[in-house]
């Protein structure tokens, strides 16, 4: 842990010496290094004069007490920030042995080492140099948690609440020349002014609640008369930007003197510099004066999107006798706009494919504070497609603004706040003013950068919200045009907000795939009331189990002690060595859900974004594996950036298709279409079509007449039809659809089985209940085939849809469904004529959705189902929807879904009962395991030993009452 720290520390050092304001070296005291430090547990230290008296122990800075292991260990009474929905860990038996004492696993988020909240105290000696007499002597903290008052020697500074910029305390007054003791103390309780418990600003649910300062510390010596502020705000249509100066004086005289500026290109090929502009300045004495000079741009002007992010530095002086401040800005000559439903950059249409970034940093605890950290992580998102970022209820440091710019993405920070569960707007709590203070600060910090594009004042409120939020945007519209306004990300229950440039809501997403799977339906009716760019909120939200490999890479503040308590769990159900094979599967399934939801907004004509939830795992409430990343931000094994690209990207072709299973006397049809936000048309683009099998023989292809396609959703390329008759064999198909000449393609697996009346093999004794005669057929060597649907008892508690859990079931208090998608023993010839791989994949929905499944909890320890249902793991039931056995000297093949020869309108269901019943006729029908008939019976008789019970009342606000009741009329 030491050694990570170090390594954080040297990055965020040599960030604060190339920053865009970087000092000379005699004019800035780094404060990085050794503080002494005490805890103020009983908040005592205020009254006792603390900041008089050396403190007893020390830390270093930038870090957290919990980086360096300070603070408490973790019990059943750790005062958490978060709220827990889910309070059957307390209780439910199995879990007793991880509420013992040393033996603590929290299920609900990574587990600190140590764990703190309250007021804790930092002090550092520094010697002040002689020429700093007469200078304004500034302390930047750039990151604290949260609260922080200061005291210079005996002398109180004063206090300062922000989650989203740097604390910074003007020490003038009160520094001399000489040893000076600078005391900090900091607190990180809800006080007064209370965002929310579960907000990802202070929430345990993500970056937890630290306390300490990170990023750049330091004391810098300025000019008395000094640049106090510089924003800049693009006219990209005129060549031209405005850029609004405020100077402050801070001395008794008045002051006379310079003011220029230029801005010169500094990270594309083509460079590009202005002239200089400059004009005379007077600022009274004690005074400040704000000016407006207009900054001309040539014809070589560079401007920034995502496909060429090109950048400016402006380089502000400030000249006169004695005074020489200067200022260097970051910037991009970018409008991003909004005309009718859709965003512009540049004029260009452009479609928003964003990811929620939830403040995961599961090594330190705190965000990143560094430009080469937040690069990685930005450019990872990027390469899976991604042209956008929501940061949840909080504000990333400068280093991820300045990171996006270069990166080239669309960042959406919003304010530091989820006022719910306790806190809410509009009510003239505390939190009302914040939020205006709060994102004033952001737009003073971080408005130059290009990438700041859009903002939200939080996430789901609750209190007065429409008058409140109507207000927020009508502010903030009025006060600042570069970038474009929302009231809060909601869910689809919300109130609307009328005076919003944009929806950020939910509502209008999902998969409707309780009736066939298919890529022809859109949402164009969900988004026909808005009249403004509808960008979904949260889509997806499709588990995978966990990915218990993880657990090693948890070296740094946090254990994930949710995850070891998970891989116990399974192992104590005897599922311990198919961990990796569930992660898989249900990975496979999670991709698949993520490719067809994407889609469907990709061919909605009018739809402007959506924003996923997520890219990566979520760590908190109750543990949310969302991601296709881990909360690193690193793969996990069942999908590249080159594979989701393919379905998430500025240009994506499309297929309509009806369904995804035919018979061999049916012909496959498809609608091709193609999504399209690229920064200029697809000039003169051949779109093109190939189907081929398994062996990848090309079975059919085309290609459309050439065309030029315009940024839009769901435009039509054309049609295609491949009759299947010549299919003679149950096949799996693929579609492939390319733009001829680029990378941009995609693909959709379609199948097709012989169209055969379902039969019953004479030497098979097919039955739907376990009654004497099947006992009989078993007892004598005979082979049954016991088709159970709607007979499950032992089970029947456990909810199968297609589509995986969702979120989590502890945190929905196990709203199903409770399986997140199936394992199938692929490889044993009892799928020979049912072309399958190891997971569920669109063939297996008429046979999965809505199917009983089997808890074989009185079953060996080794049994393993042909087809096996994976369960939450927060129960780790040990499933099947299809088993095999020995019985007596006979053999038997069970199923819990609806397969034999009744079934007539599902081919898949009538095709994998062919396959089973040849399968059983053959000699390699063979099980393994020898079950006894009572044990089977069980199933249809006993309920499960173990079921879940929530102790819990409360739930969080997507299960409350009434919470549909604020629908778009």
């Amino acid at each position: 842990m030491k050694k990570y720290s170090y390594v954080c520390l040297l990055f965020a050092i040599l960030f604060s010496l190339s920053s865009f304001n970087a000092k000379p070296k005699d004019e800035v005291i780094h404060l990085e290094g050794n503080w002494h430090f005490e805890i103020d547990r009983k908040d005592e230290g205020i009254a006792q004069k603390w900041y008089n008296r050396n403190l007893s122990d020390k830390i270093h800075l930038p870090g957290s007490m919990a980086e360096f292991l300070k603070g408490d260990e973790i019990t059943l009474k750790t005062k958490w920030t978060g709220s827990i929905y889910d309070s059957s860990f307390y209780f439910i038996p199995r879990f007793e042995k991880y509420r013992q004492p040393g033996n603590i696993h929290i299920p609900f988020w990574l587990t600190p080492v140590k764990h703190y909240v309250g007021a804790a105290w930092y002090q550092k000696g520094v010697n002040i140099p002689a020429n700093w007499k007469g200078k304004r002597i500034l302390l930047h903290l750039e990151r604290a948690h949260i609260e922080t008052r200061v005291w210079v020697n005996d002398r109180e500074v004063g206090l300062q609440n922000s989650l989203v910029a740097p604390h910074v305390y003007d020490l003038s007054p009160y520094l001399s020349t000489g040893k000076q003791r600078i005391s900090i103390r900091i607190d990180n309780s809800i006080k007064k002014i209370n965002v929310g418990p579960d907000s990802h600003s202070i929430t345990d649910h993500t970056q937890g609640n630290w306390n300490g300062i990170i990023g750049k510390i330091a004391l810098e010596a300025i000019s008395p008369v000094y640049i106090d502020d510089v924003q800049i705000y693009p006219d990209v249509k005129n060549r031209k930007a405005r850029v609004k100066i405020t100077v402050n004086n801070s001395t008794a005289n008045n002051f006379n003197g310079k003011i220029t500026i230029a801005a010169k290109s500094f990270n594309s090929k083509v460079s590009d510099q202005t002239q200089e502009v400059s004009t005379t300045l007077s600022v009274s004495k004690q005074g400040d004066k704000t000016i407006q000079l207009e900054l001309p741009f040539g014809k070589g002007m560079l401007t920034w999107d995502e496909f060429d992010p090109a950048l400016y530095n402006l380089d502000v002086q400030l000249i006169s006798k004695g005074i020489n401040a200067s200022k260097k800005v970051q910037f991009g000559m970018r409008e991003f706009k909004i005309v009718g439903n859709r965003f512009l950059i540049n004029g260009n249409p452009v479609f928003l494919r964003g990811t929620v970034h939830n403040c995961e940093f599961p090594l330190t605890g705190y965000p990143a504070t560094t430009v080469e950290a937040w690069e990685i992580i930005l450019k990872k998102i990027k390469s899976y497609g991604f042209n956008h970022v929501r940061f949840h209820s909080w504000c990333p440091p400068e280093a991820a603004f300045i990171a996006a710019d270069k990166v080239g993405l669309y960042l959406q920070p919003e304010g530091p706040s989820w006022p719910n569960h306790g806190p809410k707007i509009g009510l003239g709590q505390p939190v009302d003013q914040f939020l205006y203070d709060e994102t004033t600060r952001m737009a003073k910090e971080y408005g130059n950068y290009a990438s700041f594009t859009m903002l939200s004042a939080g996430n789901e409120p609750a209190g007065n919200q429409v008058k409140y939020l109507n207000e927020f945007v009508d502010f903030w519209k009025a006060k600042d045009n570069r970038r474009v306004y929302t009231g809060m990300s909601v869910g689809g229950s919300w109130p609307v907000v009328p005076n919003v440039e944009y929806q950020a809501r939910g509502g209008v997403r999902g998969l409707k795939w309780e009736k066939m799977p298919e890529t022809e339906s859109d949402f164009s009716s969900g988004i026909e009331p808005f009249k403004v760019p509808f960008v979904s909120h949260e889509i997806g939200q499709y588990c995978v189990f966990p990915n218990f490999e993880e657990i090693k890479k948890y070296k740094g503040v946090y254990r994930a002690k949710n995850f070891e308590m998970f891989r116990q769990d399974l192992a104590d159900h005897n599922m311990g060595d198919q961990s990796k094979d569930f992660l898989n599967a249900s990975g496979k399934l999670q991709v698949l859900c993520y490719k067809n939801e994407i889609e469907k907004m990709l061919r909605t004509p009018g739809y402007a974004g959506f924003q996923a939830l997520g890219l990566q795992d979520f760590p908190g409430q109750g543990t949310a594996l969302v991601g296709v990343l881990d909360a690193f931000f690193q793969e996990k094994g069942y999908v590249t950036s080159q594979e989701y690209s393919r379905f998430c990207n500025s240009t994506v072709p499309l297929a309509k298709i009806s369904k995804f299973v035919y018979n061999n006397g049916e012909t496959f049809k498809a609608e091709i279409a193609l999504f399209h936000s690229g920064k200029t048309p697809l000039q003169n683009a051949v779109i093109s079509w190939t189907i081929k099998n398994e062996k990848e023989d090309v079975l059919s292809s085309g290609n459309f007449d050439p065309k030029t396609y315009e940024n839009g959703n769901g435009i039509l390329v054309g049609n295609l039809s491949f009759p299947l008759a010549d299919i003679k064999i149950a096949s799996k198909l693929n579609l492939e659809v390319k733009v001829n000449g680029t990378a941009f393609a995609n693909d959709w697996n379609f199948w097709v089985y012989p169209n055969r009346k379902p039969e019953i093999s004479s030497s098979i004794y097919y039955t739907t209940v376990l009654d004497d005669k099947a006992k009989e057929v078993l007892n004598n060597g005979g082979k049954v085939f016991l088709n159970a649907a709607a007979k499950v008892v032992k089970g029947k508690e456990v909810e199968m849809h297609f589509l995986p859990v969702f979120w989590n079931t502890s945190w929905f208090k196990m709203r199903p469904p409770h399986v997140t998608g199936m394992l199938i023993q692929d490889k044993s010839p009892a799928f020979a004529d049912f072309p399958t791989s190891f997971h569920s994949d669109l063939q297996w929905w008429d046979i999965q959705n809505r199917a009983q499944v089997m808890n074989l909890e009185d079953f060996p320890a080794d049994f393993r189902p042909l087809i096996q249902p994976i369960d939450t793991w927060f129960m780790n039931r040990r499933l099947a929807l299809v088993f095999e056995a020995q019985v007596g000297k006979g053999k038997i093949i069970v199923s819990s879904a609806n397969l034999g020869p009744d079934v007539q309108d599902k081919p898949a269901s009538r095709e994998l009962f062919f396959s089973l019943q040849n399968y059983m006729n053959s000699n390699q029908f063979n099980p393994k395991n020898q079950l006894s008939i009572d044990v089977i019976q069980d199933i249809f008789v006993s309920p499960s030993k173990e079921q879940f019970k929530t102790y819990t009342k409360d739930s969080p606000d997507e299960l409350k009452p009434n919470s549909n009741q604020n629908k778009v009329k």
